[in-house]
């Protein structure tokens, strides 16, 4: 919706005596003081930003693959909890430990 909004305020600005290029540059130069407001905002306006965003990304990458990991053991386990538990449900029901003696 903002882009149309955009492209109509363009249109009467032209219609009005700016030129297209002139009121596309506006637009242009706007949109970039916005983004440049926003990253100081978010404290990553300095040159070290880029890679304290890359650190992060791998740092969280790397969360995400110890959780992923963390999850998997404890499926495996309880799944290997559960078939003991099963085996030896089966061996008291058919009288394994009778067998021992």
């Amino acid at each position: 919706m903002s882009e149309a909004v955009l492209a109509q305020l363009m249109l009467q600005g032209a219609g009005e005596g700016a030129d297209l290029a002139t009121l596309r540059a506006i637009a242009e130069e706007a949109g970039e003081l916005g983004a440049s407001r926003a990253l100081v905002r978010l404290g990553l306006e300095d040159a070290a930003a880029a890679k304290d965003m890359a650190e992060l990304r791998e740092l969280l990458g790397a969360w995400r693959d110890a959780k992923r990991s963390a999850w998997k053991a404890a499926v495996g386990w309880a799944v290997r909890i559960g078939a003991a538990l099963l085996l030896a449900g089966l061996a008291a029901r058919f009288g394994f430990w009778d067998w021992v003696k």
